[in-house]
């Protein structure tokens, strides 16, 4: 008879979290806080998103972790990752195109529970992540809603292939859009508690209040926040004592 470790190791074994993400060049990444944020204070934001995205990942307890990310910049993140995490590029153009490469490299009906996240959620509970993990064992797929319409995660055990076909992704639609097709395709879905990612600079000041209490939730972004905390004057009060 197997031990509950072992069997707890079995379960654990099947569960793959890939990062949504792109290198992070200048005027490449976080396009919309470029409207209040120098160029060069986003690129090094989403740098520190990003890897403190990947320590978040690697901190599930038997859960395997990649990157998927345009083919362009599959060298660069292999380097910034130090080759801890496999990084690996997506067919096609596009965020529908990254996720339905998510689905088509590492779903296995019955065999891999996999979700794809996005790159700038470091501040998310480990335990969200946990339980959408949870929610694959009863449904076809998991999707975590973002307060603007979007979503940060999406889950599932199988490719999927037309969930992420059709317009709106990256928009305000793009939640109604995935849950209109995951109907249509009749597949059960799973929802986990609503979040909000980095896209606009109410978002950094959020993020800032946060981390104030709590900077080791996501330690790069918190010290990238003290250092920009003087370009934005609503940032400066939100990040305190950093």
């Amino acid at each position: 008879m197997e031990s509950s470790e072992t069997i707890l190791h079995s379960r654990d074994s099947d569960r793959m979290l890939v990062i949504m993400a792109k290198a992070p060049q200048p005027g490449m990444v976080k396009t919309r806080l470029a409207q209040s944020l120098p160029t060069q204070a986003v690129t090094e934001l989403y740098r520190c998103l990003l890897n403190d995205t990947i320590v978040l990942a690697h901190s599930l307890r038997g859960v395997k972790v990649a990157i998927m990310c345009p083919a362009s910049d599959v060298k660069e993140l292999a380097q910034l990752t130090g080759g801890a995490t496999s990084v690996v590029a997506q067919q096609g153009e596009g965020l529908a195109a990254a996720l339905t490469s998510v689905f088509a490299q590492f779903a296995a009906p019955g065999k891999q529970r996999v979700i794809a996240f996005n790159s700038d959620s470091p501040h998310l509970p480990a335990s969200v992540l946990a339980s959408a993990f949870e929610m694959l064992t009863l449904r076809d797929i998991v999707v975590g809603p973002t307060h603007d319409g979007g979503y940060y995660l999406v889950g599932a055990n199988d490719a999927h292939a037309a969930l992420f076909q059709g317009d709106g992704m990256g928009t305000k639609s793009a939640l109604d859009g995935l849950l209109a097709r995951a109907r249509k395709l009749q597949l059960s879905v799973g929802l986990t508690d609503p979040f909000y990612d980095i896209d606009m600079e109410g978002d950094v000041i959020r993020l800032a209040a946060e981390l104030r209490l709590a900077p080791a939730r996501a330690p790069r972004t918190a010290a990238w926040l003290k250092q920009w905390q003087h370009v934005v004057p609503q940032l400066r009060s939100a990040a305190g004592e950093l």
